[in-house]
């Protein structure tokens, strides 16, 4: 992914969208990222994953991940195809299991609020934009350190780490 350009359709959700409604409890008894995917956010709308292509893009406003520290939110995020989440803000906790496990995340307030549900973005990671193709509107965020990006880069931290062996 180091210097890939991600390209998708925007999903926008609200404010303070918390782990128990990205993945609901019942689904915790399994780790596959791809049998979690299948449940994303199906609380808030069962047909929600029928919608999601590959390379798609997930929008929240402010506290997104919030609640468990479980990191099976964004372990299904990540299995449903959703190749970035750009917010407004995020819970400390979400933003760390997101990077562990491969999962970019961006936070951007000025983004998050000028996105609409359906917008066509390209993200670039090493650069630190956020371009809505839509709309024609670019976004400038910190890009990743290179550490941060080598976890992504790696797929997240167990197979970072084992690259480093």
């Amino acid at each position: 992914m180091s210097g890939a350009v991600l390209e998708g359709k925007a999903h926008k959700l609200g404010d303070h969208v918390n782990t128990d409604l990205i993945i609901p409890a019942t689904y915790l008894v399994t780790n596959d990222p791809v049998e979690l995917g299948c449940h994303l956010l199906e609380g808030h709308d069962p047909d929600f994953v029928a919608r999601v292509e590959p390379g798609d893009v997930l929008v929240g406003g402010i506290n997104f991940g919030s609640g468990s520290s479980r990191e099976h939110a964004p372990l299904a995020i990540k299995g449903a195809g959703i190749s970035v989440v750009i917010a407004s803000s995020f819970a400390r906790i979400f933003y760390r299991n997101s990077i562990n496990v491969g999962l970019p995340i961006l936070e951007s307030p000025e983004a998050a609020a000028a996105i609409n549900d359906g917008d066509s973005l390209r993200v670039d990671l090493a650069a630190g934009t956020i371009e809505d193709l839509t709309t024609g509107e670019k976004f400038e965020v910190p890009a990743y350190p290179e550490f941060m990006q080598g976890l992504i880069d790696s797929g997240g931290l167990i197979n970072y780490l084992k690259k480093q062996e």
